[in-house]
């Protein structure tokens, strides 16, 4: 029963796609996401320390983003990734 919860919790929040994914280049769309994100935290967090605290915004920005992403199934940083590798499979489009 537990084990229904916990698949039944990942679909939810749309870690489906990661589980099924066959496509190497898939693999490698996930981890430019991981990447582009991680860099725009960690700029925010340099840029905050040497240059003032409302570069801070920015790493707010997207962590609300990341947390609301499997909600409402968008993410602007895979939307770009999307359209700039057309042969994998969309994720986070929406849909």
């Amino acid at each position: 029963n537990l084990i229904k919860q916990l698949i039944k919790f990942l679909f939810i929040f749309g870690i489906n796609t990661l589980i099924i994914m066959n496509n190497p280049k898939d693999i490698t769309k996930v981890r430019l996401h991981d990447g582009i994100v991680g860099l725009l935290n960690i700029g925010s967090i340099l840029l905050a320390s040497e240059f003032g605290l409302n570069w801070i915004y920015v790493a707010v920005a997207v962590a609300v983003l990341q947390i609301l992403s499997p909600l409402t199934k968008f993410c602007p940083v895979y939307t770009i990734l999307n359209k700039l590798m057309p042969d994998t499979t969309p994720m986070q489009n929406g849909k």
